[in-house]
């Protein structure tokens, strides 16, 4: 059954209105409209609707999900879990996890990053060695419910040849899927691009890119934000070499994912205001950090949508994802 929820504002679509309720199917399929019939049932709340804010890299066996939608997060990208776990977790009809789309194990170098972490479970990472090998791990991934497929690029030890990455790339391009690659170290980010990834992890941190390279992966490629990592709330030379090199990026016209790599250090598991400002370093104004994080789903925020630059951040730390607890106000 269609049901209609109508705040004190309504931000969509990069504008902030007033007078708009959102339409809501049962698939949770969210629309705005500007008129509801007499005879329909409306939530009313306070504060601002918006889209589902989502998180575009989270470690699930690293972090306690539940958590993280209580923090405001709508959805999820699971980028590198152990593969039955996360299909199983995805499946889930539990309510109180975000929505999750998750990529396939790690593929890697045989004794490549992550294997040779502690932190990375059995099972979460599989080593490939040919095209051959690149084609059948996409395609047990893709079966798996797998719509993303990640690769890695770690300068620290063996890495994929370049024509395996392609064939990693070709393989997930044939299934309709997109390629992330965590690229860490010098070359690797330029291996990313030249074998057509589509994503990359993280914003590159470890030197400063050629601008050449940045302009080349602004015009095809997306990063992911992951700014928070490097010191937690800290200033230190990795945060500052991966805000220039984004600052850059987004110059050239490239987009970013908001995301924040839960489970790799002390981060905030819901909505990190750190990532949000270290965003805002580089360049970004509160609609374009709303458009780079929004997504399926419905947010609420009680109190109310604040625009302004100084404030955005801890306003949207307040966010909550809209669902039937959320109790409304008659009108």
């Amino acid at each position: 059954m269609t049901s209609y929820v109508q705040a004190a504002s309504l931000w969509w679509e990069g504008r902030l209105r007033t007078g708009v309720a959102l339409r809501l199917s049962p698939g949770g399929e969210a629309t705005p409209v500007s008129s509801i019939g007499e005879s329909e049932p409306v939530r009313t709340l306070p504060g601002t609707l918006l889209p589902g804010l989502v998180d575009a890299h989270v470690h699930a066996g690293l972090v306690d999900l539940a958590t993280v939608r209580a923090g405001g997060i709508a959805g999820v990208w699971d980028l590198g879990s152990e593969p039955a776990f996360i299909a199983g977790l995805a499946r889930s009809t539990r309510r109180d996890l975000p929505r999750i789309r998750y990529t396939g194990p790690f593929l890697i170098a045989p004794g490549g990053y992550p294997s040779d972490r502690a932190w990375a479970p059995r099972g979460s990472w599989r080593e490939i060695d040919s095209a051959a090998a690149a084609t059948e791990a996409v395609w047990e991934a893709a079966s798996a419910g797998a719509t993303l497929i990640k690769v890695t690029a770690h300068a620290g030890g063996p890495q994929l040849r370049l024509f395996t990455m392609t064939a990693v790339v070709d393989a997930a391009h044939d299934r309709g899927l997109p390629v992330v690659v965590h690229a860490e170290g010098p070359g690797t980010v330029a291996t990313a691009y030249e074998a057509g990834a589509d994503l990359l992890a993280h914003t590159p941190w470890t030197e400063p890119l050629d601008r050449g390279l940045i302009r080349a992966c602004a015009e095809r490629m997306r990063w992911i934000s992951t700014l928070d990592i490097h010191g937690w709330g800290v200033p230190t030379p990795e945060l500052a070499t991966a805000v220039a090199n984004l600052r850059r990026f987004l110059e050239y016209g490239g987009r970013v994912h908001y995301g924040t790599d839960l489970g790799n250090g002390p981060l905030i598991p819901g909505v990190n205001p750190r990532e949000i400002r270290a965003l805002q370093s580089a360049g970004l104004t509160p609609n374009d950090i709303l458009q780079s994080m929004t997504g399926p789903d419905v947010t609420w925020l009680p109190g109310g949508l604040d625009l302004d630059p100084a404030r955005f951040a801890d306003t949207l730390a307040t966010a909550r994802v809209l669902d039937d607890t959320v109790r409304p106000r008659l009108p």
